[in-house]
């Protein structure tokens, strides 16, 4: 049974924490995150979400993550009390081979932080609720980690981290979101979704691998390695595009399906490198259901691009068992 959903949220800045979502050390110093560029003047502020408790304010945002606005209007118009939903499936169910719910295909767009906070989150919700109208599927945005129940999650086919940062749900809460997927549901990672969770083994399996550091935006050229893959219909084989290039704590791709990777050779990775293999983005059955993570959508304009919005499609649906 179809029902539809709305959302309410409240959005704040949350200053980079140095050992999260931080710039490469170009000095070469070990490549950690940890000495990842120290903040230089960065803003501090609190970022309000619908569950208790809030998040920490931390300040110090490294040079090349400085002055997030923190607004919830940033890359878009304000989405507080918006009503989501567009036209209901009555009841269609989803397609073979997915370990996809034959229930209304319901996103859940999670968004909590508890470290580096990006201010492209709004652009990416607005983005995400204009795809879905557009495809007919119901959604809901929230902050609230207590939503990750049995009783919370049961009608939503699919979860979606967007930037997620840092420790954001606790014991109870990781417990219902592992029987979610279990029960042959989808998840999918966007940008610093690998950011999150490093302390939850089960999760980083599902999102596939950890961040480890990134060098400053720039443009790169971003490789389709299958163009039958999932997510990268319509996408030029040499993509250039402009955003944040994660580099990972360990190479995914004897545990993933790798669907896009970096030429390392077309942008300046600095200690921010993979050894030549790089993959950027990933999708893999996990568990009893789907896992696709891409680590693009840093920057706002992304949520404008249609390449990009194309490339997130492709990968929620097929999380949804629908292709």
């Amino acid at each position: 049974m179809r029902r539809a959903l709305s959302f309410s949220f409240a959005l704040g800045l949350l200053a980079c924490g140095e050992t999260h979502d931080a710039p490469a050390n170009f000095a070469g110093n070990g490549g950690s995150a940890a000495t990842g560029g120290a903040g230089t003047g960065g803003t501090s502020g609190v970022a309000t979400t619908s569950g208790a408790g809030g998040q920490a304010t931390q300040a110090g945002a490294p040079v090349n993550e400085g002055g997030n606005s923190g607004s919830p209007t940033s890359g878009g118009s304000s989405l507080a009390g918006s009503s989501l939903g567009g036209s209901s499936l009555g009841g269609a169910s989803a397609g073979e081979g997915g370990g996809a719910p034959t229930e209304p295909l319901s996103l859940l767009i999670f968004s909590k932080t508890a470290e580096y906070r990006h201010d492209s989150i709004p652009a990416g919700i607005e983005a995400l609720t204009k795809l879905a109208g557009e495809r007919g599927w119901q959604v809901d945005a929230t902050e609230d980690s207590s939503r990750f129940s049995d009783t919370g999650l049961a009608g939503y086919g699919a979860v979606i981290f967007l930037s997620t940062t840092g420790d954001v749900l606790d014991d109870d809460q990781q417990a219902a979101f592992e029987r979610f997927i279990r029960g042959g549901r989808g998840f999918v990672g966007i940008h610093s979704a690998t950011d999150t969770e490093y302390d939850w083994a089960w999760y980083g399996a599902l999102v596939g691998a950890y961040f480890r550091e990134h060098p400053a935006v720039q443009a790169a050229d971003v490789l389709v390695e299958d163009g039958a893959s999932v997510g990268v219909s319509g996408l030029p084989k040499h993509w250039n595009r402009t955003d944040e290039w994660y580099a990972f704590r360990s190479n995914p791709r004897a545990n993933v399906s790798v669907l896009l990777s970096l030429d390392e050779s077309s942008y300046t990775p600095g200690v921010a490198n993979m050894n030549g293999d790089h993959p950027i983005a990933w999708s893999h059955d996990y568990d009893g259901g789907r896992a696709f993570y891409t680590a693009l959508g840093h920057t706002k304009e992304s949520y404008a691009d249609p390449l990009f919005i194309g490339h997130v499609a492709g990968g929620i649906s097929w999380v949804l068992g629908l292709e």
